[in-house]
């Protein structure tokens, strides 16, 4: 190595002496040195006058327009320094918000309630009106969906003393709380009004017929209370998936109380359907038609209006639900205007509009637990309100 030391000491103090007599170092537009000639630079090469050996005295950036790459390479054969547009991402792809854990039996929860609700408003329009099979089938309809309420969230909270625990206190601010009670307030008043139907079996004498003669009046008033009650009872549960941080659940807050409340009222007309008659189902066909408009209303808004979070609700397993639900509310409703003269008809309009409220409430189900478990429902949508919020534009306006 010693032997090396003088040449490359000589070519060091050759090439000190080049740059003292060329002038000072000083820097080009590109952010580069260059050494200060007497001379102009080449305005066609963009490079450094040369000197009396041929060799250029510095160098001036030949193409600024070029991309940097990574070692200082230019042109091809290395990796251009730029940072790659942002995306939504989540850690592996895993779900950043964890997955309701309701099952089946919480979307069947949801039928049987408004079906609880819509047969208690038949029974009242029933009451009212004169009707006494319409008032039957609808009393008896609704204890026995309310019952089966009971039963399938008994059987989602896993024990049945916490449905009791949940009534130790009353949150007004919390669905779940509100629901617990309108529930226990609708259940003893729908049982006594169809209690109140066995009325006629009794016998007209004795302490039988007694009971027999008080059932129909309170049976009245119990069946006033538990409609007074059912449009609580039907629209509660949207608004208790609405409140969840589910997205496709929390952005539709201001259509599924409305899609409930006209599942609810179909689903009621069809009791009707199927146990009335065409000549005394006139309550149940003008119910049809009003929550058959309610529904598909609803449904069509949370297709369309929520933008990307609109896509779980039409692709997929809740997509087919919910088109076989309109196809259903469509068929029931023509049905039961069409085949006014015809029972079978009847029965056949409210079988379909049964099928249609069940496939509607599991697709509203389905589609909610689907945009939970994909990250690209949760980021997009918060990073589309982060930037509304910076530059005052409302992306929904779009």
């Amino acid at each position: 190595m010693s032997a090396h030391r003088p040449e490359v000491g000589d070519r060091f103090r050759r090439f000190r002496d080049r740059l003292a007599a060329h002038g000072p170092l000083r820097p080009t537009p590109s952010g580069h040195d260059a050494a200060t000639s007497s001379g102009p630079a080449d305005a066609a090469t963009g490079l450094a006058p040369r000197n009396g050996s041929g060799r250029q005295t510095g160098t001036v950036e030949a193409d600024s327009r070029r991309p940097r790459r990574r070692g200082g390479r230019r042109g091809g054969g290395g990796e251009e320094l730029r940072v790659p547009e942002a995306t939504f991402t989540s850690y592996y792809g895993r779900p950043i918000l964890k997955a309701p854990v309701w099952k089946w039996d919480i979307a069947a929860y949801l039928f049987t309630g408004g079906l609880a609700a819509g047969s208690s408003l038949l029974a009242a329009g029933g009451q009212l009106t004169g009707q006494p099979v319409l008032r039957r089938a609808g009393r008896v309809t609704a204890l026995g969906a309310v019952g089966a309420s009971a039963v399938f969230l008994i059987r989602d909270l896993g024990r049945p003393e916490r449905f009791h625990h949940m009534l130790r206190v009353a949150k007004p601010t919390s669905p779940m709380s509100v629901g617990t009670w309108i529930l226990t307030a609708f259940g003893p008043a729908a049982g006594v009004a169809a209690i109140a139907e066995a009325a006629g079996w009794l016998p007209r004498r004795g302490p039988l017929g007694l009971v027999g003669r008080a059932l129909p009046p309170v049976g009245h008033a119990a069946g006033l209370v538990a409609a007074a009650t059912a449009p609580a009872l039907a629209t509660y549960t949207g608004v208790l998936l609405a409140d969840t941080a589910v997205p496709s659940w929390h952005e539709a807050y201001p259509e599924l109380p409305v899609i409930f409340a006209g599942s609810a009222l179909a689903s009621g007309a069809a009791v009707g359907l199927l146990a009335a008659p065409p000549a005394h189902a006139g309550p149940a066909r003008r119910m049809a038609v009003a929550g058959a408009a309610l529904e598909l209303f609803g449904a069509h808004r949370v297709e369309t209006r929520l933008g990307l979070l609109s896509e779980p609700y039409r692709s997929g397993r809740p997509g087919r639900l919910l088109r076989a639900g309109r196809l259903l509310t469509a068929a029931g409703v023509a049905g039961a205007l069409l085949g006014r003269r015809s029972r079978a008809a009847g029965a056949l309009a409210g079988a379909a509009l049964l099928g249609a409220s069940v496939a509607t409430r599991f697709g509203i189900f389905y589609g909610g637990v689907a945009s939970a478990r994909d990250p690209r429902y949760t980021v997009v949508p918060q990073r589309e309100r982060v930037n509304a919020a910076r530059t005052g534009v409302d992306p929904a306006a779009d």
